[in-house]
C-alpha cells in the first residue's frame, strides 16, 4: 500500500482556542505569521486547516461555504462554471458600457463573485469533502485555455498552487524553485498566473526565460497570449499592438472590478488610467533582464540550461530585479526537470537544494532566497488520475474512471515500476527515464553513466534498492556520549533524530569499547574487525560560513566474529560548531567500535587530539610505507596524505574494486551499502576536485585500511650470478672440449 509523504495536515500546530479566537475577530493576516512560525493565505481572516507541503506550514482559509455541482456524493467533482452566453459574447467594457442599465445590474452579481474568487479563492465539495483551491488556481481552471481547452483538476496541481501562494504571502521569500516531472502542467500553469497578475497590475513588468530563447518565445506565443485572449472582457485590459503579438504584450488600461457605485455613477472606464503593464520575453543569458524591474519572472526548464549559459549565475543576476533594498517586490516561479548534471542538472541541483525551507540565514531567507518544491510523478501522472482529480497510486479492485472518460486497470507504482524493469539493460535510458519521471529528488537528479568515474549502473541499483521501503528501518540516527559524562570511559550509542551519525550495525556488548594498553598507549581491540576512514578540518569557522565537511566512514572486514562482512556501517557527514566537536565526535565513534581510523594527515589537529588523549594507538600509519620510511610527523601522530599522486589513484581504485565487488547487484543479490549520501558521493566523484567529495575520501580510505596488506611495499629481489666452480664440456667429436 503505497503512503504519500508529499503533504499532511497538522491539527494541533496552533491551539484551537487561539485559532477559534482569532477568527471570531478576523484577526489572521496574509503573510508570514513569526508567532506560529506559519504563512497564511487566507485573505478572510480567518484560518481553517493548517497543511505542511514540504516542511513549510501554510494555513488555508476557513471553510463557511462551498460550491457543489451536485448533491450527490459521487458526482461532486470540479467542472469548469459556465459563462453565462447573453455576457460570453461581450468582448471588452467598451461593449459593456454600450449595454442597457438593466442588462448591467443583472449581471453586477455575477461578475463580483468572479472577482472574489479570483482574490480569495473558494472552496468546492471533491467526492463529498470541501476542498479548497487558490485563486490562481481557480483562474486557471476556470478561465484558462490550454492546449486540450480546459484544465483538469488535479490534486497535484491544488498542492503546487497553495505552495506558490505561501510564496507569494511570504515577505522572505523571492518565489518556488520546483522540481517536476514531464508533462506535469508547469509551463501552462506559470503562464496563467502570468496573464493573472499583469491584468491587474499597473506599471509593472513581467518576464519568461526558458532553455533557450525560442523556447522562451514559443511559451509566450503558443501559451501566454491564447490565455490573455480568452479571459472574458471583465477580467481583459484592453491591449496594446497587434491581437497577437509576438515579442511584447502591454495592457493599456486596466480589468476594473464593476462595482455598483460605478454603474450607478455612470463612470467612464475608457477615462481610466492605462496599466502601463507588460509581458515578455528574453534571450536566455547570464544576464538576462539585468537592471530590470520584475513583478513576475518564470523561469521554465531552468534545469536544462547548457554551457556556456549558467542558471546560478543568471539567478544572481534576476534575484536584484525582484528587490527593491531588503524588500521583495517582485516574485519567481522557477520550475523544471533536470538535465544531465553536466548539461546543465547540476548548477540546478545546487539551486534546488539552496533553496531549502530548513535551512535559512539570519534574515529567514534561504541561501537562494526560493523555497524548494517536489511533487513526485505518482501524483501526475497521466492516464492515472481519477474524476476527482486523485492519483490511482495502488491497483484498483475494479477499474476506476479517470478524469479522461477512460477507466484505469492498474495503479501507477504497478506501471511505473514496470517501465523502470522494462529498462534495467539500457542503464541510461533508465537514469532518464527516472528524470524525466521521477519518484524521489535521487532520480530526478540522476546522472549518465558515462560522466562518472565508477560503474554508475551498480551504485544507481544500490540506491534504487535503498530506497525501498523495507530497507527504511536499517539505518539508525543517533550520537555518541561517554558514559556518564566523564571522558575516557565507556562510549554509549543513543538514537536521536538530531544526531550527526548514521549506523546499520552496531556491534555486539562484549565486542563494544574493546580497547588494549600496551605502553601507556591505547590500541583498538577489534583491528581484526573493521576500520574508519576520516576526512578531516582543522579550522571551525570559515570566510564564507560554509567550508566543507569532516566525514568519517566506518567499514567491516571479513571475519569470523558475528560481524556482517565488508559492509559499511557508519556515515558521519557534518560540520559542527567547533572542530573540537568534530574531533570528540570522531574519537568515541573509533572507541565505541574499537577500530583503528586511517586519517589524512594534511590537516593534522585530528591525529593530534587523539595523540594528546593517549589513543596514538587507534590511528593507522600509511600503509604504503614502511616504518623507517616515514617521515617524522607521520611516526608521531600516523595519517596518510592526500598530495601524493600514488595515492590519489590507490584510494580511487580501491573505491572501484570495492563498487564492483559489493554495490548493486552481486552473485548473492544486493549489496549492503546503505548509505544513499555517500553512494551519490561516489556517483559524482571528480579525482580531481576530491575537496568537494568528503564522503568519498573518507570512505576509500576505511577501504585501503581495512586491505592494507595490498599496499605493504615489497622490497625487489635482485638475483646475483655467482660462479660455483662447475665447469661444463661439449662432448661432440672425439675429444671433449671445456665451454668458456
Amino acid at each position: 500500500m503505497y503512503e504519500q509523504t508529499l503533504y499532511k495536515i497538522i491539527p494541533d500546530y496552533v491551539k484551537s482556542s487561539v485559532i477559534k479566537q482569532n477568527n471570531r475577530l478576523n484577526k489572521w493576516k496574509y503573510g508570514y505569521d513569526k508567532d506560529h512560525d506559519m504563512v497564511v493565505i487566507s485573505k478572510t481572516g480567518k484560518i481553517g486547516e493548517i497543511y505542511e507541503i514540504q516542511d513549510l506550514k501554510i494555513a488555508l482559509p476557513l471553510v463557511e461555504d462551498a460550491y457543489s455541482r451536485s448533491s450527490k456524493k459521487e458526482e461532486q467533482y470540479w467542472e469548469q462554471m459556465n459563462f453565462p452566453k447573453e455576457i460570453s459574447k461581450i468582448k471588452n467594457t467598451f461593449d459593456w458600457n454600450k449595454q442597457p442599465e438593466g442588462f448591467k445590474d443583472r449581471w453586477y452579481d455575477y461578475i463580483d463573485s468572479e472577482f472574489k474568487y479570483r482574490e480569495e479563492g473558494l472552496f468546492f465539495y471533491n467526492n463529498g469533502k470541501p476542498t479548497y483551491i487558490s485563486g490562481t488556481h481557480y483562474m486557471y481552471l476556470q478561465w484558462s485555455k490550454i492546449d486540450v481547452g480546459a484544465p483538469d483538476f488535479r490534486e497535484s496541481n491544488r498542492l503546487f498552487f497553495i505552495f506558490w501562494e505561501a510564496c507569494k504571502a511570504d515577505p522572505r521569500c523571492y518565489g518556488m524553485c520546483y522540481l517536476k516531472n514531464r508533462r506535469s502542467g508547469f509551463s501552462f500553469m506559470s503562464s496563467a498566473e502570468l496573464v493573472n497578475l499583469a491584468t491587474i497590475s499597473s506599471d509593472s513588468r513581467f518576464g519568461i526565460l526558458s532553455k533557450s530563447g525560442a523556447d522562451a518565445k514559443k511559451m509566450f506565443t503558443d501559451k501566454v497570449v491564447p490565455i490573455s485572449i480568452n479571459y472574458p472582457f471583465f477580467f481583459k485590459p484592453i491591449q496594446d499592438g497587434m491581437d497577437r503579438p509576438k515579442t511584447e504584450l502591454a495592457y493599456r488600461i486596466p480589468a476594473s472590478k464593476l462595482t455598483r457605485r460605478k454603474l450607478d455613477s455612470n463612470e467612464k472606464i475608457e477615462e481610466l488610467d492605462g496599466l502601463d503593464t507588460t509581458i515578455d520575453w528574453k534571450n536566455t543569458g547570464d544576464n538576462s533582464y539585468d537592471g530590470e524591474k520584475l513583478k513576475l519572472l518564470v523561469h521554465d526548464e531552468s534545469g536544462k540550461w547548457e554551457r556556456p549559459d549558467n542558471i546560478l549565475n543568471n539567478w544572481r543576476v534576476t534575484k536584484t530585479t525582484l528587490r527593491l533594498g531588503s524588500r521583495v517586490i517582485g516574485k519567481c516561479m522557477m520550475g523544471s526537470t533536470s538535465n544531465a548534471l553536466d548539461k546543465g542538472g547540476d548548477n540546478f541541483k545546487t539551486l534546488y537544494y539552496n533553496s531549502d525551507v530548513t535551512k535559512r540565514n539570519r534574515n529567514g531567507q534561504t541561501s537562494s532566497g526560493l523555497y524548494s518544491l517536489f511533487i513526485p510523478m505518482e501524483w501526475s501522472y497521466e492516464g492515472f488520475i481519477d474524476t476527482y482529480g486523485l492519483p490511482v497510486f495502488d491497483t484498483p479492485e475494479k477499474p476506476v474512471k479517470g478524469v479522461d472518460g477512460n477507466y484505469i486497470e492498474y495503479g501507477v507504482i504497478e506501471h511505473w515500476q514496470n517501465e523502470v524493469d522494462g529498462l534495467k539493460s539500457d542503464q541510461d535510458g533508465l537514469n532518464e527515464y527516472y528524470r524525466q519521471f521521477p519518484r524521489t529528488e535521487q532520480h530526478a537528479f540522476r546522472d549518465e553513466t558515462k560522466q562518472s568515474l565508477f560503474n554508475l549502473t551498480k551504485i544507481y541499483e544500490q540506491i534504487d534498492y535503498n530506497d525501498d521501503l523495507r530497507n527504511s528501518s536499517i539505518i539508525t540516527r543517533g550520537s555518541f556520549q561517554w558514559e556518564n559524562g566523564v571522558q575516557d570511559t565507556r562510549v554509549v550509542f543513543y538514537p536521536n533524530k538530531d544526531g550527526r551519525f548514521l549506523v546499520s550495525w552496531i556491534p555486539p556488548h562484549h565486542l563494544q569499547n574493546n580497547i588494549v594498553i600496551k605502553n601507556g598507549i591505547k590500541h583498538p581491540g577489534n583491528e581484526h574487525l573493521g576500520a574508519f576512514g576520516c576526512d578531516p578540518y582543522d579550522i571551525s569557522g570559515t570566510v564564507d560560513g560554509k567550508g566543507s565537511n569532516g566525514a568519517l566512514s566506518g567499514l567491516t572486514k571479513f571475519s569470523m566474529e558475528d560481524t556482517p562482512p565488508n559492509s559499511f556501517f557508519l556515515e558521519y557527514i557534518a560540520r559542527p560548531q567547533t572542530a573540537e566537536i568534530f574531533f570528540e565526535e570522531v574519537l568515541m565513534a573509533c572507541v565505541f567500535y574499537g577500530m583503528p581510523i586511517l586519517a589524512e594527515n594534511n590537516k593534522p589537529r585530528l591525529l593530534f587530539h587523539f595523540k594528546r588523549r593517549g589513543y596514538r594507538g587507534f590511528s593507522m600509519n600509511r600503509p604504503d610505507k614502511v616504518w623507517n620510511n616515514l617521515s617524522v610527523t607521520e611516526r608521531d601522530i600516523g595519517g596518510i596524505p592526500n598530495s601524493s599522486e600514488d595515492i590519489k589513484q590507490a584510494h580511487a581504485a580501491a573505491i572501484e574494486s570495492y563498487i564492483e565487488d559489493y554495490v548493486g547487484m552481486t552473485e548473492t543479490g544486493y549489496g549492503d551499502m546503505y548509505f544513499n549520501r555517500t553512494l551519490n558521493d561516489w556517483a559524482r566523484f571528480n579525482i580531481n576536485e576530491r575537496t568537494k567529495h568528503d564522503a568519498s575520501i573518507s570512505s576509500g580510505l576505511a577501504i585501503m585500511a581495512c586491505n592494507r596488506n595490498r599496499y605493504i611495499p615489497t622490497r625487489p629481489i635482485i638475483r646475483q650470478v655467482r660462479d660455483l666452480g662447475i665447469r661444463k664440456y661439449d662432448n661432440t667429436g672425439s675429444s671433449s672440449k671445456i665451454y668458456k
